[in-house]
Protein backbone atom coordinates (compact mmCIF):
# COMPACT_ATOMS: atom_id res chain seq x y z
CA UNK A 1 0.00 0.00 0.00
CA UNK A 2 0.99 3.52 -0.63
CA UNK A 3 1.09 4.97 2.96
CA UNK A 4 2.16 8.10 4.70
CA UNK A 5 3.54 7.66 8.40
CA UNK A 6 2.52 10.14 11.21
CA UNK A 7 4.69 9.64 14.41
CA UNK A 8 7.16 11.32 16.78
CA UNK A 9 8.74 10.05 19.47
CA UNK A 10 10.34 6.36 20.21
CA UNK A 11 7.04 4.48 20.70
CA UNK A 12 6.05 5.21 16.67
CA UNK A 13 9.40 3.78 15.47
CA UNK A 14 9.22 0.06 15.51
CA UNK A 15 5.88 0.44 14.11
CA UNK A 16 7.82 2.86 10.92
CA UNK A 17 10.12 -0.25 10.68
CA UNK A 18 7.64 -3.04 10.65
CA UNK A 19 5.68 -1.10 7.87
CA UNK A 20 8.94 -0.86 5.68
CA UNK A 21 9.99 -4.14 6.47
CA UNK A 22 6.24 -5.27 4.94
CA UNK A 23 6.94 -3.65 1.87
CA UNK A 24 4.69 -0.62 1.46
CA UNK A 25 5.30 2.51 -0.17
CA UNK A 26 5.63 4.94 2.51
CA UNK A 27 5.80 7.86 0.56
CA UNK A 28 5.91 10.32 3.46
CA UNK A 29 6.86 10.44 6.86
CA UNK A 30 5.27 13.25 8.83
CA UNK A 31 6.63 14.09 11.90
CA UNK A 32 7.35 17.25 14.25
CA UNK A 33 9.65 19.93 13.90
CA UNK A 34 13.47 19.56 15.32
CA UNK A 35 13.59 20.38 18.95
CA UNK A 36 16.32 22.21 20.92
CA UNK A 37 17.74 19.53 23.49
CA UNK A 38 20.59 19.13 25.67
CA UNK A 39 22.84 21.23 27.46
CA UNK A 40 23.75 23.20 24.47
CA UNK A 41 19.95 23.82 23.46
CA UNK A 42 21.20 22.45 19.85
CA UNK A 43 18.39 21.55 17.52
CA UNK A 44 17.23 17.25 17.85
CA UNK A 45 15.22 16.02 15.32
CA UNK A 46 12.63 13.68 16.59
CA UNK A 47 13.80 9.67 16.82
CA UNK A 48 11.31 9.36 13.99
CA UNK A 49 12.50 11.61 11.79
CA UNK A 50 16.15 10.34 12.53
CA UNK A 51 14.65 6.55 11.37
CA UNK A 52 13.12 8.15 8.46
CA UNK A 53 16.49 9.67 7.27
CA UNK A 54 18.28 6.07 8.15
CA UNK A 55 15.88 4.40 5.79
CA UNK A 56 16.21 7.17 3.25
CA UNK A 57 12.05 8.04 3.33
CA UNK A 58 11.06 11.52 3.13
CA UNK A 59 10.61 13.46 5.94
CA UNK A 60 8.03 16.35 6.49
CA UNK A 61 8.19 18.39 9.60
CA UNK A 62 5.31 20.58 9.73
CA UNK A 63 5.02 23.43 12.70
CA UNK A 64 1.05 22.75 12.63
CA UNK A 65 -1.53 21.65 10.00
CA UNK A 66 -4.90 22.28 12.14
CA UNK A 67 -5.76 25.44 9.79
CA UNK A 68 -3.17 25.33 7.04
CA UNK A 69 -4.96 24.34 3.60
CA UNK A 70 -1.44 24.15 1.84
CA UNK A 71 -0.67 21.25 4.23
CA UNK A 72 -4.02 20.01 3.14
CA UNK A 73 -3.50 20.27 -0.11
CA UNK A 74 -0.37 18.63 -0.11
CA UNK A 75 -1.05 15.59 1.85
CA UNK A 76 -4.21 14.53 -0.26
CA UNK A 77 -1.83 15.03 -3.60
CA UNK A 78 -0.25 12.32 -1.45
CA UNK A 79 -2.59 9.52 -3.44
CA UNK A 80 -2.84 7.71 -0.09
CA UNK A 81 -4.22 4.60 0.41
CA UNK A 82 -3.90 5.08 4.36
CA UNK A 83 -2.16 7.34 6.51
CA UNK A 84 -0.88 5.65 10.10
CA UNK A 85 -0.22 7.86 12.79
CA UNK A 86 1.29 6.57 15.84
CA UNK A 87 2.16 9.54 18.90
CA UNK A 88 2.47 12.50 15.93
CA UNK A 89 1.40 15.00 18.81
CA UNK A 90 -0.69 17.08 16.33
CA UNK A 91 -4.46 17.36 15.77
CA UNK A 92 -5.37 16.40 12.41
CA UNK A 93 -8.27 18.01 10.75
CA UNK A 94 -11.38 16.76 8.79
CA UNK A 95 -9.33 17.15 4.97
CA UNK A 96 -6.34 15.02 6.20
CA UNK A 97 -8.41 12.25 7.55
CA UNK A 98 -10.29 12.10 4.58
CA UNK A 99 -7.77 12.11 1.89
CA UNK A 100 -6.53 8.67 1.95
CA UNK A 101 -8.63 5.79 0.61
CA UNK A 102 -8.62 3.52 3.70
CA UNK A 103 -8.51 7.09 6.11
CA UNK A 104 -5.97 7.70 8.77
CA UNK A 105 -5.52 4.87 11.25
CA UNK A 106 -3.71 5.22 14.71
CA UNK A 107 -2.05 2.97 17.14
CA UNK A 108 -3.04 3.58 20.57
CA UNK A 109 -1.55 2.62 23.57
CA UNK A 110 -4.42 1.37 25.41
CA UNK A 111 -7.42 -0.72 25.09
CA UNK A 112 -10.12 1.81 23.83
CA UNK A 113 -11.97 3.25 25.62
CA UNK A 114 -10.61 2.65 28.86
CA UNK A 115 -7.97 5.29 28.19
CA UNK A 116 -8.50 8.19 25.50
CA UNK A 117 -5.88 11.14 25.50
CA UNK A 118 -2.11 11.31 25.73
CA UNK A 119 -0.79 9.82 28.52
CA UNK A 120 -2.47 6.21 28.56
CA UNK A 121 0.75 4.29 29.71
CA UNK A 122 1.18 5.89 32.82
CA UNK A 123 -2.79 6.64 33.31
CA UNK A 124 -2.91 2.64 33.23
CA UNK A 125 -0.32 1.77 35.89
CA UNK A 126 -1.33 4.60 37.89
CA UNK A 127 -4.92 3.53 38.12
CA UNK A 128 -3.56 0.05 38.96
CA UNK A 129 -5.19 -1.76 35.72
CA UNK A 130 -4.42 -5.12 35.69
CA UNK A 131 -3.74 -4.95 31.70
CA UNK A 132 -3.16 -2.26 29.06
CA UNK A 133 -2.48 -3.06 25.16
CA UNK A 134 -2.85 -1.98 21.61
CA UNK A 135 -6.18 -0.26 20.11
CA UNK A 136 -5.40 0.17 16.35
CA UNK A 137 -8.63 2.71 15.30
CA UNK A 138 -10.06 4.31 12.44
CA UNK A 139 -9.58 7.85 12.91
CA UNK A 140 -12.26 10.55 13.27
CA UNK A 141 -12.60 13.84 14.13
CA UNK A 142 -13.27 13.34 18.47
CA UNK A 143 -10.20 12.09 20.69
CA UNK A 144 -9.93 8.48 20.47
CA UNK A 145 -13.23 8.12 20.14
CA UNK A 146 -13.24 6.24 16.33
CA UNK A 147 -14.31 2.21 15.35
CA UNK A 148 -11.81 -0.27 17.08
CA UNK A 149 -9.72 -2.41 14.03
CA UNK A 150 -8.03 -4.64 16.52
CA UNK A 151 -7.24 -4.79 19.86
CA UNK A 152 -5.07 -6.99 21.62
CA UNK A 153 -3.61 -6.88 25.88
CA UNK A 154 -0.37 -6.67 27.44
CA UNK A 155 -0.17 -7.67 31.23
CA UNK A 156 0.57 -5.13 33.83
CA UNK A 157 2.22 -6.88 37.22
CA UNK A 158 3.27 -5.28 40.19
CA UNK A 159 7.46 -5.00 38.60
CA UNK A 160 5.94 -2.96 35.07
CA UNK A 161 6.89 0.21 34.69
CA UNK A 162 6.31 2.96 32.46
CA UNK A 163 9.46 2.15 30.41
CA UNK A 164 8.38 -1.32 29.92
CA UNK A 165 4.99 -1.05 29.19
CA UNK A 166 6.25 1.29 26.44
CA UNK A 167 8.66 -0.65 24.92
CA UNK A 168 6.23 -3.83 24.75
CA UNK A 169 3.07 -1.59 23.39
CA UNK A 170 5.54 0.03 20.73
CA UNK A 171 6.69 -3.58 19.50
CA UNK A 172 2.94 -4.81 20.12
CA UNK A 173 1.81 -1.75 17.84
CA UNK A 174 4.20 -2.15 15.20
CA UNK A 175 3.15 -5.87 14.36
CA UNK A 176 -0.98 -5.23 15.17
CA UNK A 177 -0.59 -2.54 12.04
CA UNK A 178 1.26 -4.77 9.88
CA UNK A 179 -1.93 -7.00 10.24
CA UNK A 180 -4.51 -4.37 10.04
CA UNK A 181 -3.25 -3.58 6.74
CA UNK A 182 -3.13 -6.85 5.77
CA UNK A 183 -6.73 -8.10 6.47
CA UNK A 184 -10.38 -6.85 5.77
CA UNK A 185 -11.64 -4.53 8.29
CA UNK A 186 -14.16 -5.08 10.68
CA UNK A 187 -14.79 -1.84 12.59
CA UNK A 188 -16.39 -2.28 15.97
CA UNK A 189 -17.64 1.19 17.33
CA UNK A 190 -16.21 2.30 20.42
CA UNK A 191 -19.21 3.33 23.16
CA UNK A 192 -18.24 5.57 26.37
CA UNK A 193 -19.08 2.82 28.99
CA UNK A 194 -15.66 2.71 31.00
CA UNK A 195 -14.21 5.59 28.90
CA UNK A 196 -11.53 7.45 30.95
CA UNK A 197 -9.33 10.08 29.78
CA UNK A 198 -5.72 10.14 30.22
CA UNK A 199 -4.25 13.94 30.33
CA UNK A 200 -0.45 14.96 29.42
CA UNK A 201 2.10 14.32 32.25
CA UNK A 202 3.79 17.47 34.10
CA UNK A 203 6.44 17.67 36.51
CA UNK A 204 4.53 18.33 39.26
CA UNK A 205 2.56 14.91 38.73
CA UNK A 206 5.44 13.53 40.48
CA UNK A 207 5.35 14.64 43.59
CA UNK A 208 4.81 12.38 46.47
CA UNK A 209 2.37 12.85 48.73
CA UNK A 210 2.91 10.10 51.77
CA UNK A 211 -0.43 10.73 53.11
CA UNK A 212 -1.31 8.44 50.34
CA UNK A 213 -1.46 4.58 50.44
CA UNK A 214 2.10 3.05 50.23
CA UNK A 215 0.78 0.84 46.91
CA UNK A 216 -0.45 4.30 45.37
CA UNK A 217 2.88 5.61 45.53
CA UNK A 218 4.79 2.89 44.50
CA UNK A 219 2.56 3.02 41.07
CA UNK A 220 3.51 6.42 40.83
CA UNK A 221 7.02 5.59 41.45
CA UNK A 222 6.50 2.70 38.43
CA UNK A 223 4.00 4.72 36.34
CA UNK A 224 6.39 8.00 36.07
CA UNK A 225 9.55 6.99 35.24
CA UNK A 226 11.55 8.11 33.53
CA UNK A 227 9.80 11.34 33.06
CA UNK A 228 8.63 13.97 35.23
CA UNK A 229 10.14 10.98 37.46
CA UNK A 230 8.05 10.80 41.28
CA UNK A 231 10.20 13.19 43.56
CA UNK A 232 10.22 14.54 47.40
CA UNK A 233 12.41 16.83 49.25
CA UNK A 234 14.63 15.20 52.05
CA UNK A 235 15.88 18.47 53.95
CA UNK A 236 16.47 21.41 51.42
CA UNK A 237 17.26 18.84 48.48
CA UNK A 238 14.94 17.42 46.04
CA UNK A 239 15.48 13.89 45.60
CA UNK A 240 14.09 11.52 42.67
CA UNK A 241 13.15 7.74 43.69
CA UNK A 242 13.15 5.35 40.86
CA UNK A 243 12.57 1.73 42.40
CA UNK A 244 10.78 1.44 45.75
CA UNK A 245 8.59 -1.59 47.59
CA UNK A 246 5.34 -1.61 49.20
CA UNK A 247 5.67 -2.70 53.32
CA UNK A 248 2.38 -3.80 54.93
CA UNK A 249 2.27 -3.80 58.75
CA UNK A 250 5.10 -0.68 58.75
CA UNK A 251 3.44 2.32 60.11
CA UNK A 252 4.32 5.93 60.92
CA UNK A 253 3.82 9.45 60.92
CA UNK A 254 3.67 9.92 57.02
CA UNK A 255 7.23 10.49 55.47
CA UNK A 256 8.80 9.42 58.33
CA UNK A 257 11.72 7.15 57.56
CA UNK A 258 11.23 4.59 60.27
CA UNK A 259 14.45 2.56 60.19
CA UNK A 260 18.17 2.92 58.71
CA UNK A 261 17.47 1.47 55.44
CA UNK A 262 15.15 4.09 53.87
CA UNK A 263 11.72 2.33 54.92
CA UNK A 264 9.49 5.27 54.80
CA UNK A 265 6.40 5.21 56.36
CA UNK A 266 2.70 6.30 54.30
CA UNK A 267 -0.51 7.26 55.02
CA UNK A 268 -1.24 3.33 54.76
CA UNK A 269 1.93 1.01 55.45
CA UNK A 270 5.54 1.62 54.11
CA UNK A 271 7.66 2.37 51.09
CA UNK A 272 10.98 0.67 50.96
CA UNK A 273 13.07 3.07 48.81
CA UNK A 274 15.42 0.47 46.65
CA UNK A 275 16.70 3.44 44.36
CA UNK A 276 16.98 7.26 44.21
CA UNK A 277 19.04 9.98 42.72
CA UNK A 278 20.35 12.71 44.02
CA UNK A 279 20.14 15.99 42.05
CA UNK A 280 22.44 16.25 38.87
CA UNK A 281 24.05 12.58 40.37
CA UNK A 282 23.38 8.62 38.92
CA UNK A 283 20.58 6.52 39.94
CA UNK A 284 21.96 4.67 42.91
CA UNK A 285 20.57 1.38 45.12
CA UNK A 286 19.67 2.28 48.20
CA UNK A 287 22.84 0.84 50.02
CA UNK A 288 25.59 2.77 48.32
CA UNK A 289 23.26 5.91 48.14
CA UNK A 290 23.21 5.93 52.05
CA UNK A 291 27.18 5.09 52.13
CA UNK A 292 27.36 8.79 50.84
CA UNK A 293 24.83 10.16 53.38
CA UNK A 294 23.22 8.52 55.90
CA UNK A 295 19.23 8.98 56.32
CA UNK A 296 18.91 8.33 60.43
CA UNK A 297 15.27 6.80 61.48
CA UNK A 298 13.24 9.70 62.38
CA UNK A 299 14.04 11.63 59.15
CA UNK A 300 11.42 13.48 57.45
CA UNK A 301 10.73 13.18 53.66
CA UNK A 302 8.43 16.35 52.28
Amino acid sequence: MRLAFMGTPDFAVPALQALHAAGHEIAAVYTQPPRPAGRGQAMRPSPVQREAERLGLPARCPVRVKRDEAAWAEFAALELDAAIVAAYGLILPKPMLDAPRRGCLNIHASLLPRWRGAGPIQAAILAGDEQSGITIMQMEEGLDTGPMLLKEEVPITPSTTATSLHDALAALGARLIVRALAEPAHPVPQTDDGACYAPRLTREDGRIDWSRDAGAIDRQVRALTPWPGAFSTLGDVTVKIAAATPVAGASGVPGTVLDDALLVACGTGALRIDRLQWPGRSVLDARDFLRGRPVPPGTQFG
